[in-house]
């Protein structure tokens, strides 16, 4: 990808997203300083204007996030330090500053209602009302809210069932459970699309190469379950290992989840540079790289 050359800062530089960020833009000899959480602690203010204000970059990425989607119904105050009044400082020093922020969202600020999958066959539109279920999906869509109304130069990507090579996800979990057991039971009445990293870094840096703003949906193309895209893992790995679809009254949470949480992309598709592929190919070119 070449992107012009520019001064770029992340945030949450230790968690799957940023970690794919910081690799991809060191490996192409860019101006990057990755910022872990020990390093740069987006809910605290004054840090973050000493830390921006030292590397004064042109972009902001802010992968930084409390991602804990049942704890976050306890734990509401924390998620939303980070989720929203975290985001909201950032956002503010970037439009003091005239720094584009690129921020990640989720499929979790949608309802996920059961009759949405009739009437948004190709996924939630970007001008949908969000209506989260859940409090770690409030959180994301109030720091959303907070980022158009610092007006800052934005870019929100919203992706859904993020899988990256460094941290934990669900291929990561599918992995680890079918080498302590023989059968597994997973959820087959929730539906989405997986997101895996290395393309959501290069489309986020094909949409900032051509300038757009605004809010896009990211993912892989098609839509799943967690029980089918739990066989295509093992399928894929040549795992044996037998896997039972159970309702989602099988797995009580704390959080609810939404039941269809596909994004429609496409916005993104129609973007030059954009490389959309099939979940189950970007599944076996992630699973090959691993």
């Amino acid at each position: 990808m070449s992107t012009s050359r520019k001064k770029w800062l992340i945030t949450g530089a230790s968690g799957q997203l940023g970690r794919e960020w910081s690799l991809a833009l060191q490996r192409d000899g860019e101006d990057v300083t990755p910022c872990t959480r020990e390093e740069l602690d987006i809910t605290d203010a004054g840090e973050m204007e000493r830390v921006i204000g030292q590397h004064n970059p042109d972009i902001v990425v802010n992968c930084a996030a409390y991602t804990k989607v049942d704890q976050a119904e306890v734990a509401t105050e924390q998620a939303e330090a980070v989720n929203a009044h975290g985001v909201a400082s950032l956002a503010r020093l970037c439009a003091g500053k005239h720094i584009l922020l690129v921020h990640y969202s989720t499929d979790y600020v949608f309802p996920g209602l059961p009759e949405h999958r009739r009437l948004f066959p190709e996924g939630y539109p970007e001008s949908f009302p969000p209506d989260p279920v859940n409090a770690y999906g409030s959180t994301k869509w109030m720091g959303e809210q907070e980022i158009r109304k610092s007006n800052c130069k934005h870019l929100i990507l919203r992706t859904s069932w993020l899988c990256g090579k460094h941290g934990g996800n669900f291929v990561h979990t599918m992995l680890q459970l079918a080498q302590e057991r023989d059968h597994l039971k997973v959820v087959n009445d929730q539906f989405g699309c997986p997101t895996f990293t290395a393309p959501a870094v290069h489309n986020t840096r094909a949409l900032i190469e051509r300038r757009l703003r605004g809010t896009v949906h990211l993912s892989s193309q098609g839509v799943t379950t967690w029980y089918d895209f739990a066989r295509e893992i093992f399928e894929l790995k040549g795992v044996d290992v037998r896997v039972e679809a159970v309702p989602s009254s099988g797995f009580p949470t704390t959080a609810a989840r939404p039941k269809w949480s596909r994004l429609d992309i496409r916005q993104l598709a129609g973007v030059t540079g954009t490389r959309i592929l099939p979940w189950q190919d970007e599944l076996e070119r992630f699973l090959q790289e691993l």
